[in-house]
């Protein structure tokens, strides 16, 4: 005979006692928000894992991406990924959503097509809510990127029925959210414009045709970092302008060559293929 043993629920007063014995200290927290873009941005160097790396000691980056999401479904749950009472909110939320959106509609009514009108208005109410969050919550949107029509024509499973994606529509929709940005004085990154302005894009940027390879998720790096050293944000979420945690001097450091004192490596970047401004 198997027998379990029930755990006992969570009261709000236990569920806050966890929060505090979660991992700590407390750091900046960082959310990436999105579609695929974002789901994958950990993978095969990814925009998202190199913001890890590059903020590692100094704040958390937060994953919440969602493959095939459109910004209808984000408007679903964004209240469980963001609830205005969390005990902690985050300091910035860099938001993708565009390119499933940005599909042609197909004849069923179905799938992940969004009219442009509603695209741009949903985007206007993801960044309400997220300003709501807190005082010093900060936002960035990405825009649509291009995609490598000719590959997506040539790798496009047989399971999807009328997929449509052309740079024509990208466009449009990377313009609207553009537009929006600078209407409600959110930080905006153009990605269609970023990626065109390498002349190899379309075999570098890849994997697949719309998703990042790492070639890709570098410019998107060099874009954020760009964004948020311009940023008049007090305090400044650019890398370089945040403490890092633990830094002091120890004797348990290795040791200098002159065999008495030693060397802190809090800050030490040699490691990266590409030190980042």
């Amino acid at each position: 005979v198997i027998t379990f043993k029930l755990q006992p629920s969570f009261s709000a007063e236990s569920e806050s006692e966890r929060e505090r014995e979660m991992v700590g200290p407390q750091r900046p927290q960082i959310v990436l928000f999105g579609s695929s873009i974002v789901q994958l941005s950990f993978s095969n160097g990814g925009w998202g894992a190199i913001l890890s790396d590059v903020y590692a000691r100094k704040a958390d980056i937060v994953l919440r991406g969602y493959y095939g999401w459109n910004s209808r479904r984000a408007l679903q749950v964004l209240d469980q990924v963001f609830p205005k009472d969390a005990s902690v909110q985050p300091d910035l939320v860099i938001v993708y959503f565009g390119g499933n959106d940005s599909m042609g509609p197909h004849s069923s009514g179905l799938g992940p097509h969004v009219p442009l009108q509603e695209y741009v208005e949903n985007m206007r109410k993801i960044a309400n809510h997220l300003k709501s969050l807190s005082n010093t919550t900060r936002i960035i949107f990405l825009s649509c990127p291009p995609v490598d029509e000719v590959r997506l024509r040539e790798n496009t499973s047989t399971i999807f029925s009328e997929l449509v994606r052309t740079n024509e529509l990208c466009q449009r929709y990377s313009e609207a959210c553009i537009e929006l940005c600078q209407e409600i004085n959110v930080k905006v990154v153009d990605l269609w414009t970023a990626f065109q302005k390498r002349d190899d894009w379309l075999t570098a940027c890849f994997t697949d045709g719309v998703h990042l390879s790492a070639e890709g998720s570098k410019i998107v790096v060099q874009e954020i970092l760009k964004a948020l050293k311009e940023a008049e944000w007090t305090p400044s979420l650019h890398w370089k302008s945040m403490p890092t945690e633990f830094s002091e001097d120890s004797p348990y450091d290795l040791v200098y060559s002159d065999g008495k004192t030693t060397l802190n490596p809090s800050d030490w970047t040699f490691h990266r293929e590409i030190q980042w401004d």
